[in-house]
């Protein structure tokens, strides 16, 4: 497998800003590499939140992380902006595969690049249902 090369942010049609936190460094002085995989869920989530289509407390479906991934180009460390740049990658009837890079404030291309899959399942059953259709309108328009 061959290791991808960085995306520009032109490559993302979604973009959110991401405040690091003293507790994002680790001993090296740069983000701990587990903080990426949160950043990727606050980015995805908060754009469907704010976008109106995910309702976390009282919708009937919800998106469940089946997989993730995260290749490293260049470290980024508090108190530095990022802003995490989304698209949609895949689009199918019960899931979603989104991608998602991680950019410091000005660069031309991403510290970091990944996915991030959800399958939308019914809330009580927890089995996989089809995506509502706010949310796939939402999507189709981002893939």
């Amino acid at each position: 497998m061959s290791r991808p090369e960085p995306l520009p942010l032109s490559h993302y049609s979604v973009q959110r800003g991401i405040t690091t936190r003293w507790a994002d460094n680790d001993v090296y002085g740069h983000v701990n590499n587990v903080v990426y995989y949160s950043w990727f869920d606050t980015a995805v989530n908060g754009w469907l939140i704010d976008s109106g289509v995910l309702d976390i407390h009282g919708g009937s479906v919800i998106g469940l992380v089946v997989h993730t991934e995260c290749h490293y180009f260049a470290p980024l460390a508090f108190p530095q902006p990022v802003l995490a740049g989304i698209r949609v990658a895949h689009l199918g009837r019960t899931s979603v595969r989104y991608e998602v890079g991680l950019f410091a404030q000005d660069a031309t291309h991403a510290a970091a690049c990944g996915s991030f899959t959800h399958v939308y399942v019914a809330r009580q059953a927890r089995r996989p249902t089809p995506l509502p259709n706010a949310l796939r309108q939402l999507l189709e328009s981002h893939a």
